[in-house]
């Protein structure tokens, strides 16, 4: 059986300044998109038979820079409902709420949004885990998911049989690939926060522009 490919989407400003963002649709930065072609060379490694994209712009457009081919939007790969909390740092909010812990208390209701428990994402996660080991059983190749951070945590926590509080422990980059697959039938993590060092990537982009 293939492997799921975890791609998180490029850097935007708020991934940068540490505001939290679910349903802002705000573009990637330059660096952001730069990370994004980045991950070309890595992803034609493998051989993708499915990509499930989220339906926010900065993980289209990743998967897009990142060469893969006819992405479906999955809407149940959106970001972490931060609900009240949308746009918001973790630091400003413990102005108000010092003990407050987005793994265990999850979100507060906004204005236009309800906010997501750690119990609510998931659910969401074993939905989409559903699908993708799905997808990996009927075909030949490996399922890429381009989303984001809080979300492929929670996923990763719930594909190795942890609560999604367990997300907590895996740091996740803007615009790098991890993996999940499995050793002896257990499932386990087979990469993580995978990137082409700049050196490395200067050749390949050479090699590739070198004409046959």
């Amino acid at each position: 059986m293939g492997e799921l490919i975890l791609v998180r989407h490029g850097e935007t400003a708020w991934s940068l300044s540490g505001q939290h963002t679910s349903h802002t649709d705000l573009p990637m930065t330059e660096h952001g998109e730069h990370q994004a072609r980045s991950l070309a060379p890595l992803l034609r490694a493998h051989r993708i038979a499915l990509t499930l994209v989220s339906p926010m712009a900065r993980a289209r457009r990743t998967a897009e820079l990142a060469g893969l081919d006819a992405p479906r939007t999955e809407p149940e790969l959106h970001e972490w409902d931060y609900g009240g909390y949308e746009g918001v740092t973790t630091d400003e909010i413990h102005r108000t709420r010092p003990d407050w812990d987005l793994w265990t208390d999850g979100a507060v209701p906004g204005a236009d949004a309800a906010g997501e428990s750690p119990a609510e994402v998931g659910h969401r996660a074993d939905r989409v885990l559903a699908a993708a080991l799905s997808a990996l059983d009927r075909d030949e190749g490996d399922v890429a998911l381009v989303s984001h951070g809080h979300f492929l945590r929670v996923l990763t926590a719930r594909y190795l049989g942890l609560a999604p509080a367990a997300g907590a422990l895996f740091q996740l980059a803007t615009g790098t690939l991890s993996r999940l697959g499995t050793e002896h039938g257990r499932p386990v993590i087979t990469g993580w926060n995978l990137t082409l060092p700049e050196s490395v990537l200067r050749t390949v982009l050479q090699e590739g522009r070198r004409p046959a």
